[in-house]
């Protein structure tokens, strides 16, 4: 028997075949495609992405012939998926990425509310989120939200289509409508949001056992899989990845290198003392909170520089890179290049990238590794702010392919980085969630037996305290854009 760990991400859908033993035997692939009908905005359609989770698990199906014993659910997260009364899409789907509810979540940072909250829910909200994002609805688009019953995420709305079910996983109800101590909605962040009108829309939360429900026969009959198969909705993708790349336990850390560049690390609290910075999400382990931040910006920020530097892939920049010495000549760049500005681990919807130190001396290559360097600054700054000190940092995504970029990464964070063995982390960690479970078995005992790593890449003492100085004088050129308004980017 298989288990099918399904991982809808933003731009491709990837479905995963497990044998009992979590060998991977098969991955099905289907892009998914974002639109852009406004500047700034990102929206998909609902239903293209079903039908990719639906292509993607009968292709698996088809080509293994093996009886499945589970569907494992992890996707995109944040973002607002309307349905209506029969769970039909309203609209499309907003994003994470879309920047049209910015100056809303900005007029709430502004006035201090998101960090007031953030001592309820323990995140820092943005624009991306369902709670600016329904504000926007309600403002710009009220026929949409009096038509609309459930508010859902992207991983909610693939359970619905799969099991019938109206569900939040708790890792997403965590940010923003959760409090952190109780797992249950918080009437005080929707007041002081002015969202009480729309407590209405948000479904039901589940976690532990609650989050399995039987395929449903619709479903069934295009997936290839039997009516009544277990389907586990897991941890939404940043919380599964982690879990993926064998991060279960207090103390341990992992950053994902995609979309957007996520540090996060697992708390036995949610740490609501902490200065509001990122995200506390409850994970599928009973006490178990991961504490995250997500930028904005990350490895669009690397193909940007291909653009710029007329390179035709990610490799001939590394590649380029490396002629470069450690720190780039005293090059520093601030990779904030998202049109919503950057929400981890500072918010700030006008944040603007820049290069600092440039001159005469300085080259491509200088510039394609001041880019990696300026990303993993950013990698060591989220860690800072999480007030946790790993003593390990598991990388997994898409550019931890890359050696070099591991090794900048350790080399500017001080840490052992340890990239999986595996990469459909996102899947494998929804299959981790399941079989444990449908076993009754702790996720990091399942992790352990199911969790692959390669050896270690330490950092260079040599390049320690160039890294070093190269991080205070980053710190000191973002405060000073800053202060300037980031140069004023309305000019």
């Amino acid at each position: 028997m298989i288990t099918i760990g399904i991982d809808a991400g933003t731009s491709v859908v990837k479905s995963v075949a497990y044998a009992a033993d979590g060998t991977e035997l098969a991955v099905a692939r289907r892009p998914t495609r974002v639109e852009h009908p406004r500047p700034g905005w990102a929206e998909q359609d609902m239903h293209e992405v079903w039908d990719a989770v639906a292509d993607t698990v009968a292709e698996l199906t088809a080509e293994t012939g093996s009886e499945v014993a589970a569907l494992a659910l992890t996707a995109q997260g944040d973002g607002c998926w309307l349905v209506d009364d029969d769970g039909r899409p309203t609209g499309p789907a907003l994003l994470w990425n879309d920047a049209r509810a910015s100056a809303i979540a900005a007029d709430w940072a502004a006035s201090g509310v998101l960090a007031e909250l953030f001592q309820v829910n323990g995140s820092v909200g943005f624009g991306g989120l369902p709670h600016a994002q329904l504000r926007w609805l309600a403002e710009h688009e009220p026929e949409r939200t009096a038509r609309s019953a459930t508010v859902l995420t992207c991983g909610g709305w693939l359970f619905h289509c799969l099991t019938g079910r109206l569900a939040w996983d708790v890792s997403e109800a965590s940010n923003p409508f959760l409090d952190a101590r109780t797992g249950e909605y918080s009437p005080t962040v929707l007041t002081e949001l002015g969202l009480d009108w729309a407590r209405r829309l948000l479904p039901e939360v589940v976690d532990g056992q609650q989050r399995i429900a039987p395929l449903r026969e619709t479903a069934a009959a295009r997936l290839g899989v039997p009516a009544g198969t277990p389907v586990v909705l897991g941890a939404y993708d940043v919380v599964s990845t982690a879990i993926g790349a064998g991060v279960t336990e207090p103390g341990q850390a992992c950053t994902i290198l995609g979309t957007t560049i996520c540090t996060e690390v697992i708390s036995d609290s949610p740490r609501l003392e902490r200065t509001p910075v990122g995200m506390s999400l409850r994970t599928p382990e009973p006490g178990r909170w991961m504490l995250a931040s997500a930028t904005l910006s990350g490895t669009e920020v690397v193909e940007w520089a291909c653009r710029v530097l007329g390179l035709p892939n990610p490799e001939d920049l590394t590649d380029l890179a490396e002629q470069a010495e450690p720190g780039s000549g005293g090059l520093l760049v601030l990779p904030y290049l998202s049109l919503a500005g950057e929400r981890a681990p500072f918010y700030d919807p006008s944040a603007r990238g820049s290069l600092h130190g440039l001159s005469l001396e300085h080259g491509p290559a200088e510039i394609a590794r001041a880019v990696l360097e300026g990303l993993a600054m950013t990698i060591r700054d989220c860690l800072r702010a999480s007030t946790a000190q790993p003593t390990e940092l598991r990388l997994t995504g898409g550019g931890s392919a890359n050696r070099l970029w591991r090794q900048v990464i350790a080399d500017v964070t001080g840490l052992p980085v340890v990239r999986t063995t595996d990469e459909q982390a996102g899947a494998r960690g929804a299959a981790v969630t399941a079989q444990a479970l449908l076993t009754g078995r702790s996720t990091t005992e399942v992790a352990r037996e199911l969790v692959g790593t390669e050896e270690p890449l330490h950092p260079v003492d040599a390049n320690r305290a160039t890294y070093d100085d190269a991080y205070a004088r980053f710190l000191a050129a973002r405060e000073a854009a800053q202060a300037a308004g980031w140069y004023q980017r309305s000019r």
